[in-house]
């Protein structure tokens, strides 16, 4: 359900027309199921009584009032005045429906001492209709008038709204209707500002229809009664339904539609008896009762607006519709030749209408109305000059910050004249540092070209082959870390070594060392890949020594083959792989040569805190692994 839900055996509500109005005609019955589940004293239970109760008197007066009076006895079981107060405002609104107009009043008044003022304009709103249906207009418009000054003063858009539908309806029981069509539509406004389309929004539509009627404009009117029917259907609104064809039928019948004016007010009759509202049942026969008397059917009007006397009780106090009745009466039976009866249904229609319009009502609606209009005009006034003095102190504002902006603007280039001045030291200084840098790996590329060279001489002038082996190898060695940073020197990159780039060249000079080129073919399976120079040095000795040893062991006689070579970075690690397609080898087998290159690789492969794995299948392979920030 939209409005309730229930997490971990809690129930969570949202007030229905508060909240919400994300449901359909059926929220009363899954309120009321839902009621059963929640346990007594708990105040949410409350809630939703006064909700179920309330809104349950739009269908069912009875019901309603059984309802509320049944919370009124858990409340007061409870001692939560608060919702006691709640409650005793919907008693006030179901009594006032069911024509008890003074227990209506006196539970109305007595609630007053309950409720905060910021809530109590649904309150003052009830206690207006009262003094309307007992046809003090000027005490309900001073009603209309408080309920307006709480919507303004706590800033509740529903109460201002509601205020001026209010204050419209009791300007066209006047025949204001220009007055009344005006505060109809401000009604409206604020209700669709405020995004709930509820009970009283659906009322004030039906208002707005009804005053275009009687200012001859009832193409607006349909629009306004067909959005009123829409909603009436959604939610069961079944008075609001009835007042709506009602309307209808005050419509149809101006447009000369006497058979959908007949069909419109039996409507009306339909829901007015669902409700069992007395005032709503005399009001439809008044509607069928009125058209029947512009048809020209005045038997049939005679029928109609009798039967709307017998529906009502002899205390009925709403004397303003009961002069419409008496004065449709009054037509009906000069239309069928009784002047008779017409005469006295005029006299009862006249003085009802004294009643209600006295000259002390007119003059207290009148002193109301300049007073509210005057109160409006002094908070106009008073919202320009705080206006006006929110401008200066804004233009104050802004002409203060434009100072502190330029202030701040100066300071913020001094400083970027000094980040930049700052800068270009750094700058000059970086570029030293690089030429220095350079010129550092320049020299120990030339210092290692020269050990190679003193090397190359030394092996040329030795006999002994075991002797001339090593020193070959400890000549490799050196040129491949010359190679780096030969590398280093010639690329411009300072800190890192294109490693692929590398292993060719490095694969190059050994195949050149060991006069292999035409018979062993070197293989590079990589992408490019950067590594710092602390990491590319060891690396590359390791690969220099498999290449040699490949090249001295497994391919003898000068056979041929192919050596491989590649190193992959994944998931934060580096692999290398060397392998060769030669004569294979054993790992536990004794060392040939010096065995000092295979202690070089282990003592390297530790140095990286790597693991190495050797593979003897259609040849020899070494692969490794290392962490990239532990080898870093």
């Amino acid at each position: 359900m939209a409005q309730i839900v229930e997490k971990n055996g809690f129930f969570q509500y949202q007030e229905v027309f508060v909240e919400t109005d994300d449901f359909q005609a059926d929220y009363l019955d899954q309120l009321e199921n839902t009621l059963l589940k929640i346990s007594e004293k708990d105040t949410l239970r409350l809630e939703i009584i006064n909700d179920l109760g309330y809104y349950y008197h739009t269908r069912n007066l009875t019901k309603a009032l059984s309802i509320i009076e049944g919370g009124l006895l858990e409340a007061r079981e409870m001692g939560d005045s608060y919702w006691e107060g709640h409650l005793m405002v919907s008693q006030g609104a179901i009594l006032l429906r069911m024509e008890e107009l003074d227990p209506a009043e006196m539970v109305l008044k007595e609630a007053i001492d309950k409720i905060p003022e910021s809530e109590s304009w649904l309150l003052y709103t009830n206690l207006g209709y009262v003094y309307e249906r007992k046809g003090l207009l000027g005490e309900a418009f001073s009603y209309a008038s408080k309920v307006l000054e709480i919507g303004e003063t706590y800033g509740d858009p529903k109460a201002v709204a509601m205020a001026y539908s209010d204050m419209s309806n009791l300007f066209w029981k006047q025949g204001k209707f220009e007055d009344a069509l005006a505060f109809g539509l401000k009604s409206v406004e604020l209700f669709e500002k405020r995004g709930l389309k509820d009970l009283d929004y659906d009322f004030t539509l039906h208002l707005v229809g009804q005053f275009y009627v009687d200012l001859g404009e009832p193409e607006k009117a349909l629009d306004f009664f067909q959005r009123s029917v829409v909603l009436g259907e959604r939610y069961g609104f079944y008075n609001n339904l009835s007042d709506s064809f009602i309307a209808l039928v005050n419509l149809q019948s101006t447009l000369g539609d006497f058979t959908g004016a007949k069909k419109s007010g039996l409507e009306a009759l339909r829901y007015a008896e669902l409700l069992e509202n007395e005032f709503m049942i005399m009001r439809s026969y008044l509607a069928l009762g009125k058209a029947s008397n512009t048809s020209g059917d005045h038997l049939d009007a005679v029928g109609y607006l009798e039967s709307g006397l017998a529906n009502i009780k002899s205390n009925f106090g709403d004397k303003f519709y009961l002069s419409l009745v008496f004065d449709e009466i009054s037509k009906a039976h000069e239309g069928i030749g009784d002047f008779k009866n017409a005469l006295e249904a005029t006299r009862r229609s006249n003085q009802l209408r004294r009643d209600v319009f006295s000259d002390e009502a007119e003059e207290k609606i009148a002193i109301l109305q300049t007073e509210m209009e005057v109160s409006q005009k002094e908070n106009t006034i008073k919202l320009q000059q705080a206006e006006l003095a929110k401008n200066r102190l804004m233009q104050a504002f802004y002409l203060t910050l434009a100072i502190v902006a330029v202030v701040f603007l100066f300071l913020l280039y001094r400083v970027f004249l000094r980040k930049k001045k700052y800068s270009q030291l750094l700058e000059k200084r970086n570029k030293e540092k690089e030429y220095l840098l350079k010129e550092i790996h320049h020299r120990v590329k030339n210092n290692l070209e020269t050990i190679s060279s003193l090397l190359s001489l030394q092996i040329a002038s030795i006999d002994s082959l075991e002797f001339k082996q090593m020193l070959e190898e400890t000549y490799t060695r050196v040129q491949s870390m010359g190679m780096i940073h030969l590398s280093l020197y010639k690329e411009g990159n300072l800190k890192q070594v294109e490693m692929k780039k590398f292993f060719e060249e490095l694969g190059s000079f050994i195949l050149d060392t060991f006069d292999a080129e035409d018979r062993v073919t070197f293989e590079i399976d990589m992408d490019s890949i950067e590594l710092d120079v602390d990491l590319a040095i060891p690396i590359g000795l390791i690969v220099n020594e498999l290449i040699s040893n490949s090249l001295k062991y497994a391919f003898p006689k000068k056979s041929v083959g192919k050596i491989s070579v590649s190193l992959q970075e994944r998931d934060g690690c580096l692999f290398l792989n060397v392998s060769d397609d030669g004569i294979g080898m054993e790992m536990d087998s004794p060392s040939k040569g010096t065995g000092f290159g295979k202690e070089l690789i282990n003592l390297l492969t530790r140095q990286l805190d790597g693991k190495m794995n050797f593979y003897n299948e259609s040849g020899t392979s070494f692969s490794f692994e290392f962490i990239l920030n532990k080898a870093a």
